[in-house]
């Protein structure tokens, strides 16, 4: 019988300050799956903590972002084969131990996706207002023009199979911010997503993608055009079961 492989992808931006401690956590609470690392062409020491620790990395020539790094690991997957990637952050919000609880959940429901939530249960997690009130409108969004109730769409936190894989490898537009636009079209695409409660911890150290006050407007906004965008693509179109 074969055995399932399974590739925990990580995306780093200057995260030289928490990367190791995410990498001893996976290797210790997720020793059956390989790690990659995808070093975003990082201005700090990110590189050298990563050689240190014995794991495999792709270092990008120039900052390619937090999308494309993603799609980066998601071609490596595909092109050796894997048949479930974990998506984890490089800051340590991501806890190891609730990574494989979102493992287990896609193969008890067969899922494509399984996204790992913070609203689902109350988890205690201290989300900012204006986060959680997009989140909220982003769910109520997807029950109504998906008629799926997922609670946390934001979410960058995921397991996904090798179907999903599969197309994700081949998007020649894959989204600037892989959130609730991309869960949007791939329920339109029939694929089955399911949520588990999962904890998450607030970043100890370093600088978000969506610090400030400028970023998380314009990542709501972003994300908003993209989804009606998505939606009204789909309009006078059944659902793929």
């Amino acid at each position: 019988m074969k055995k399932e492989k399974v590739l925990v992808i990580i995306p780093a931006y200057n995260e030289a300050e928490n990367i190791k401690k995410v990498i001893d956590e996976i290797k210790k609470d997720i020793n059956f799956a390989d790690i990659l690392v995808i070093n975003d062409c990082s201005k700090d020491n990110t590189e050298e903590v990563l050689k240190a620790s014995n794991i495999n990395y792709i270092t990008n020539i120039y900052n390619m972002k937090y999308a494309m790094s993603i799609q980066t690991g998601i071609k490596y997957a595909k092109e050796n084969d894997y048949d479930y990637v974990i998506q984890m952050d490089a800051d340590g919000q991501h806890i190891a131990g609730e990574a494989k609880k979102l493992y287990e959940h896609m193969l008890r429901t067969n899922s494509d996706i399984v996204i790992g939530s913070r609203y689902l249960k109350d988890t205690g997690y201290p989300c900012p207002l204006f986060r959680r009130i997009g989140t909220k409108i982003f769910e109520i969004m997807i029950r109504i023009f998906c008629h799926k109730k997922i609670a946390d769409p934001l979410s960058g936190f995921q397991c996904i199979n090798k179907k999903v894989i599969n197309e994700y490898a081949k998007m020649g537009a894959y989204p600037e911010f892989p959130d609730a636009n991309l869960v949007v079209e791939m329920l339109y695409k029939g694929y089955k997503i399911e949520e588990e409660p999962v904890k998450m911890r607030l970043r100890e150290s370093g600088e978000s993608m969506h610090g400030g006050i400028i970023k998380p407007i314009k990542y709501m906004v972003n994300m908003f055009y993209t989804v009606c965008f998505i939606v009204i693509q789909n309009i006078g179109r059944k659902r793929v079961k």
